[in-house]
């Protein structure tokens, strides 16, 4: 049977999988991305998960998709910009890290998600899909009429950096008052002025009626419903998909978000769809093995 390899190399851990032409997972494996212990010792692990799955499947995988954090190179060979993070990872050429002889695709982490998601997830079927993955950071992806949106240089789908703000403070990437600091995991003890250290700790106290609680979580849904709102008004997707850990809250934040984007959304023909992504964890290595199988 042919297949291919999708590898998600995360900030934590790695997931990998052999994924069938259908998009079916026929083997999962993970490892550990250990890069503050030991920087560049990811590339070693990813070369053990493929010889794994390999060896499982009795014969080489046809292709390998590679998805991780950063933009992704035109060539579609390396990551081509991440500063401050995965050590090495900027410019590694991953057809020669794992010595590979078949076609090796890389591809920015959001963008291997959505592209998961669109196959075998929550938006399949569907031709024009917003993805934003919220967790640490928030990031994204774009697919209009079908294709992948790149832009110029890689970025497109970094809704994370989009200002809500212009007199806030700045994101990673310098931007005022970003949507990734209004309701990333990053900047929850800002938020919540120290009380929280994780997003999962605010949510559980605003569902058990703590009011401040309560009042910092409605205010960081109520913006991230005015950052859906004004996507939609510049690529008017059919759904918007949201992954990521801070996703996991469910209807605690579904249903506050449904509520504000009623009051806020410009809705002359309907409102754009929310919906939670069905893949989990495996979704930027399903993404990754995709684009590997469609070469």
């Amino acid at each position: 049977m042919r297949y291919a390899i999708g590898i998600d190399l995360g900030g934590t851990h790695i997931k990998a999988a052999s994924v069938s032409g259908s998009g079916d997972i026929l083997d999962r494996a993970t490892g550990e991305t250990r890069d503050r212990a030991a920087p560049g010792a990811w590339v070693e692990t990813i070369r053990g998960l493929r010889a794994q799955i390999e060896l499982r499947r009795r014969a080489p995988a046809a292709g390998i998709g590679v998805a991780a954090p950063g933009l992704a190179a035109a060539d579609g060979r390396s990551i081509a910009s991440i500063p401050g993070r995965l050590a090495g990872l900027q410019g590694l050429d991953w057809a020669n890290a794992l010595g590979a002889a078949v076609p090796v695709r890389v591809l920015n982490d959001g963008h291997a998600a959505l592209l998961g998601e669109c196959w075998r997830g929550a938006a399949a079927g569907c031709r024009d899909v917003v993805l934003l993955t919220l967790g640490t950071g928030v990031g994204g992806a774009i697919l209009s009429d079908g294709r992948l949106l790149r832009g110029a240089t890689g970025k497109a789908g970094h809704f994370g950096h989009m200002t809500l703000d212009p007199d806030g403070p700045p994101s990673i990437a310098g931007m005022p008052g970003s949507l990734e600091g209004a309701i990333g995991n990053c900047t929850i003890e800002a938020r919540s002025h120290g009380r929280f250290h994780d997003t999962r700790a605010l949510v559980e106290a605003h569902v058990a009626g703590d009011a401040e609680a309560t009042r910092v979580w409605l205010r960081s849904v109520y913006r991230l419903a005015c950052a859906i709102a004004s996507i939609a008004n510049a690529v008017d997707p059919e759904v918007v998909i949201l992954g990521g850990g801070i996703a996991r809250a469910g209807d605690a934040l579904l249903d506050p978000l449904k509520k504000s984007l009623a009051d806020v959304e410009w809705r002359p023909l309907g409102g754009v769809r929310v919906e939670l992504a069905a893949l989990g964890e495996m979704a930027g290595a399903l993404g990754a093995a995709q684009r590997a199988l469609a070469g």
